[in-house]
C-alpha cells in the first residue's frame, strides 16, 4: 500500500493520535508530545515540527525536530528526534523518505543544519548524515553518537 508524509503542521487534527503514537514508541510522557505538538500548531517559529508517514489512516513513521533531543551539546540545534518506523514497514525506504521530506522542510524555513542522536551505526550515513561526536544524554551512562546533515 502507497503511504504518504504529512507535516502535522498541515493536519492539525492528527495531533492527538500522533502524539499518543509517539509515546508508545518512546515512552516520553504524552505531556510532553503534546506540548511540542501544540507548540508546532502555533506556527510562531520553524522548530518545533512534527511528521508523520501514513498509509490510509495507520501511521508508519514519523520524526521530529525539537531545539534539543535531551543531551548535554545545546549548542547543536536544532535535532531531528523520535524517528521511528513499524517494524512491518521497516526496510522499505521510509525512514530515508522522511528524513529528505524533513531536511527540505527545515531548509524551506533557512535551516541549514540539523543534527540528530542515536545508537545506531552506519544507517544514517545512508542518507547523508555524518558523525559528528559523542554526547552524553541526560540521565544516561553511556554516551551517544551525534549526526550531522548539512542541508
Amino acid at each position: 500500500m502507497a503511504y504518504k508524509m504529512i507535516r502535522l503542521a498541515d493536519m492539525p487534527g492528527e495531533k492527538e493520535k500522533a502524539a499518543r503514537w509517539f509515546h508508545e514508541k518512546w515512552g516520553i510522557p504524552l505531556a510532553a508530545y503534546l506540548e511540542s505538538m501544540e507548540e508546532c500548531l502555533m506556527k510562531k517559529s520553524a522548530v518545533p515540527q512534527w511528521y508523520l508517514a501514513l498509509e490510509g489512516e495507520r501511521i508508519i513513521g514519523g520524526m521530529g525536530v525539537i531545539e534539543n533531543d535531551f543531551h548535554d551539546r545545546k549548542d547543536l540545534t536544532p535535532n531531528v528526534c523520535a524517528v521511528y518506523t513499524e517494524e512491518d514497514r521497516r526496510c522499505q525506504g521510509i525512514a530515508g523518505a522522511l528524513l529528505d521530506y524533513v531536511c527540505k522542510d527545515m531548509a524551506g524555513y533557512g535551516i541549514g543544519t540539523l543534527y540528530l542522536v542515536t545508537d545506531h551505526t552506519s544507517f544514517y550515513e545512508r542518507y547523508g548524515w555524518e558523525f559528528l561526536c559523542m554526547v552524553q544524554g541526560d540521565g544516561e551512562e553511556n554516551m551517544s553518537r551525534m549526526y550531522v546533515h548539512k542541508i
